[in-house]
């Protein structure tokens, strides 16, 4: 595998060691985690946006199943790896994974739909079984993101939920028999 840069709390001096070898132009940086709490700025044309940041951890997150099916355990492993995943990509992020390896990714597009079709075209063949995970709500259902994931094989599916028409998502997933989670956390990046 090919590393540029490698970023970890700390190194063992046989951990350092391996790294240092690997490549002379490896950069190895050292960086203690951020502590959660605070708030989160960016700045913007003629001004700031402040924002809670977006830092539950992964395993804090509550998966709560809205749908008939049930995700299988692997298919729940594979959600809570593809959320952790999407908290990293910008808008209308939308990641597809599957036997915790990452398949395709869609990302700031003017709409998830669009989001969800590159995603499924970087996963090619391994869309199906495989899980979604989307930053945000899906605010539409049939003949939009939702139903074009469950088309494509997708399995399960995990996103904040809180739509108006969240009623619609789950009534899509219960016809094509496709699990799906709400987390009640958004990670859309502005």
């Amino acid at each position: 595998m090919f590393y540029e840069i490698v970023i970890a709390p700390g190194y063992t001096p046989e951990g350092l060691a391996t790294l240092k070898g690997k490549s002379k132009d490896l950069r190895i940086l050292e960086a203690r985690p951020l502590a959660p709490g605070g708030i989160a700025l960016r700045q913007v044309g003629g001004g700031w946006l402040l924002q809670d940041p977006d830092d539950l951890p992964a395993d804090r997150i509550d998966f709560r199943v809205v749908t008939e099916r049930q995700p299988t355990p692997q298919q729940l492993e594979d959600l809570r790896f593809a959320w952790r995943i999407v908290k990293h990509v910008k808008s209308n992020a939308i990641v597809i994974a599957k036997d915790g390896r990452l398949l395709g990714m869609g990302s700031g597009q003017p709409n998830r739909v669009k989001s969800v079709e590159i995603a499924m075209e970087k996963a090619g063949e391994e869309v199906r079984g495989a899980v979604l995970a989307s930053d945000a709500f899906f605010p539409f259902a049939w003949n939009d993101s939702i139903e074009k994931a469950c088309q494509a094989g997708i399995a399960a599916i995990a996103h904040p939920g809180g739509a108006l028409r969240d009623q619609d998502g789950i009534d899509c997933c219960n016809q094509y028999g496709v699990a799906m989670v709400f987390t009640g956390v958004r990670h859309f990046r502005h």
